[in-house]
């Protein structure tokens, strides 16, 4: 065929020995020519028509193949497969040039081809994160992992076309350097293994509230990749921490509170003790009016009155005999109050305790678990509770104990 075309040119006036040239030029600018047939077709058509078959799809999955350039990156590898294949066509008595272009088409069609495959695992990474699994098991920095690989055989591959060797020779090569790159990029290792280890065991995930304060961090985890994590404070500041500090190192994470459906609430009040007493009958004829109560302070009258009958107590002397105290009283309100408020958990720990008296006073605790997550509706269901009991204490004739200041202090 090649004889033919070059009888044709010499016989249409060019001298013989320009007749390879024109050949050559000429199939060149056919290439150049289908290359551009083929890209256009494959961009314009091809690709417009595939985008047509997805919108009309049912399915997903493919609209987010299309949404990140899948298919208009794999389109790219129509005009280079043209040249590859036609370039000894033109260039046969000039090995050199066919080569060098055969060369360049095949390092094309890798670079093309480690993008393809970037730009599908982050379709596939994006599919993922519609999936419920996705909430409890984030593969960010798995997919990370997998680009990094997948970079370091693109390049292998770019130097085999390069150097015309296999990439097992530049595999071989490699272990000789080991030692040395593991110490260059010791960080970047160890950020790359905690990476995995964090997606892997689910310690960390977007959307944790978690706190490391040797790092400033607290607030919500924003980003988990392959080496840092992103953690948004409250103050809307942003921390960087290395992935492999936070398996080295300890954090609190908060997200057991947040599956659990509840947040603690634990804080206490101190009551003067000189405010402690027993109660008489006047004090209870007027804690029988209070609602929460009232049930309580008969069925408690009526067991004491049976135990002092059975233990034939003396009642002489008011310290022989089982009584009622203010603060008791006043514990067992807070009882049915916060058992009957409905932003309390009542199926989780439920605890108003009495601590050890100090110096401070007698510490009443509570410890229960609020409905309420949010930070700051939180924070006002923890004010509205202790308001409410500061202000009721008086009602028990307690006082709450504060140290006194200056305005405490009048002269005699």
């Amino acid at each position: 065929m090649k004889e033919k075309a070059l009888e044709l040119i010499i016989n249409s006036g060019v001298a013989e020995p320009f007749a390879p040239i024109v050949f050559s030029v000429g199939v060149a600018s056919a290439i150049i020519l289908l290359s551009v047939i083929a890209d256009l077709i494959a961009k314009k058509y091809l690709l417009g028509a595939l985008a047509l078959i997805i919108e009309k799809s049912r399915f997903k999955w493919d609209d987010v193949l299309l949404k990140k350039k899948v298919f208009n990156r794999l389109a790219h590898i129509a005009p280079a497969s043209v040249i590859y294949l036609l370039s000894p066509l033109a260039f046969s008595g000039l090995p050199l040039i066919n080569t060098l272009l055969q060369d360049m088409a095949v390092i094309y069609m890798i670079v093309i081809g480690v993008m393809i495959a970037d730009s599908f695992l982050n379709a596939m990474h994006d599919i993922y994160k519609t999936t419920e699994l996705a909430k409890n098991f984030p593969i960010k920095g798995i997919v990370q992992a997998l680009k990094l690989v997948l970079y370091l055989l693109g390049g292998l591959f770019v130097l085999s076309a390069i150097t015309s060797k296999t990439p097992i020779f530049f595999l071989s090569g490699l272990g000789a350097l080991t030692a040395v790159l593991m110490l260059i990029f010791k960080d970047a290792i160890l950020g790359f293994v905690a990476g995995i280890q964090l997606s892997a065991n689910q310690m960390v995930r977007e959307g944790d509230w978690i706190e490391m304060p040797q790092f400033g961090a607290d607030g919500n985890v924003i980003d988990v990749s392959l080496t840092t994590v992103k953690v948004q404070n409250w103050d809307k500041t942003i921390t960087s921490i290395p992935a492999y500090d936070l398996i080295s190192k300890s954090f609190k994470n908060w997200r057991g509170m947040s599956e659990s459906g509840g947040r603690r609430i634990k804080r206490s009040i101190n009551i003067d003790l000189g405010t402690v007493k027993f109660c008489d009958e006047e004090m209870l004829e007027r804690f029988r009016r209070i609602q929460y109560i009232s049930d309580y302070i008969e069925s408690k009258k009526q067991e004491l009155s049976e135990w002092n009958r059975e233990k034939h107590v003396d009642e002489a002397s008011l310290i022989n005999v089982r009584r009622l105290t203010n603060v008791g009283t006043f514990r067992a309100y807070i009882v049915a109050y916060l058992k009957n408020h409905p932003d309390i958990h009542k199926d989780m720990t439920f605890l108003v305790r009495q601590l050890a008296p100090t110096s401070l006073g007698l510490p009443i605790e509570i410890y229960v678990f609020s409905r309420i997550q949010a930070w700051a509706k939180y924070e006002d269901l923890q004010a509205d509770i202790f308001d409410h009991m500061l202000a009721a204490a008086g009602e028990f004739d307690l006082k709450v104990y504060q140290e006194p200041s200056g305005s405490d202090l009048k002269p005699l």
